[in-house]
């Protein structure tokens, strides 16, 4: 593990350029995450957003998830105003992929691999990835050298300390997808869902009093997390993840303000869902709590901007 390396397991100095890589019909925490990240101009350059797959309840594939998830993408653009970003929207796989040597054509991969060539490993870009890692991975089959010029922030997997780790949505739909990325070497920084930023939350009450009547993005991200919840939890008291902004935070994270990480190996996910523990894999960090007052307040104050 060389120093340079471990540079790029640090939390980013400066502007940074970010492809976002998200399944954002899929739930409604991607919106939050797209939304704040667009709103961090200051620190955040988004250069590309990649529609991911998905299937679950809300696609009949994980082609219609993707194609839904470039539609969702494109929506929550034009509320925020920014059709200059809808030119740098591209779609993703229409499939997981097949094995760990073949990958999942698209022009999201294909987005990855080209953009990668303009940075090194003292500027690398990076990747932040919020839904199954299948164009992700895809791209490093393509071109395994892109290792040394990208970092990769992912939110997927349960904390290590799940008996099946692996059974978290976003890493379950691709294990081969997972394990490639985890074991391509790349520097990772990895967000587990269970057990760690399930802790970023928020209630009904929460939303109407910091974000709503705020400006027309606001508006949309509560009343779609509102009427979500209540489908399922009407008359009652609920609060309901959000988890996906934690990769998004991980890039403003300077002295530890919204999370603590430490470096550990990666703990490899297997097809049978657990994780497979070795001191021979490689080093990633590894985000194990979420402070989540401060994160949301830096949430309300900059999507209210």
């Amino acid at each position: 593990m060389t120093e340079a390396y471990l540079k790029r397991l640090q939390v980013p100095e400066g502007k940074v350029d970010v492809i976002l890589d998200t399944d954002a019909y899929n739930e409604i925490d991607d919106q939050f995450a797209m939304a704040y990240m667009l709103k961090k101009s200051e620190k955040i350059n988004c250069v590309g957003i990649c529609a991911a797959p998905f299937h679950n309840k809300n696609s009949s594939s994980c082609e219609d998830g993707m194609e839904k998830s470039y539609g969702e993408i494109m929506k929550l653009l034009q509320l925020m105003g920014r059709e200059d970003m809808k030119s740098k929207v591209y779609k993703g796989s229409r499939s997981y992929l097949f094995d760990e040597r073949t990958p999942a054509e698209s022009p999201a991969a294909e987005l990855i691999c080209r953009l990668s060539l303009e940075y090194t490993e003292e500027k690398p870009l990076y990747i932040v990835a919020i839904g199954a890692i299948t164009n992700v991975a895809s791209a490093f089959i393509k071109d395994p050298s892109l290792k040394d010029r990208c970092v990769v922030v992912w939110l997927g997997g349960h904390g290590y300390h799940f008996p099946k780790g692996g059974g978290e949505f976003n890493m379950m739909q691709d294990i081969a997808a997972a394990r490639v990325v985890m074991g391509s070497g790349v520097p990772l920084v990895q967000l587990p869902c269970g057990g760690v930023v399930e802790s970023f939350s928020v209630s009904g009450p929460e939303l109407d009093f910091w974000l709503k009547g705020k400006n027309a993005v606001c508006d949309y991200l509560v009343d779609n997390t509102v009427r979500e919840a209540e489908s399922y939890a009407s008359g009652k008291p609920w609060t309901r993840v959000i988890w996906d902004l934690t990769a998004v935070a991980w890039l403003c994270n300077e002295g530890n303000r919204f999370l603590k990480s430490d470096i550990r190996n990666a703990a490899i996910p297997r097809y049978d869902l657990h994780y497979s523990f070795s001191s021979s894999t490689p080093f990633i960090r590894y985000v194990y709590q979420v402070r989540r007052d401060p994160l949301f307040r830096d949430l309300v104050e900059t999507l209210c901007l």
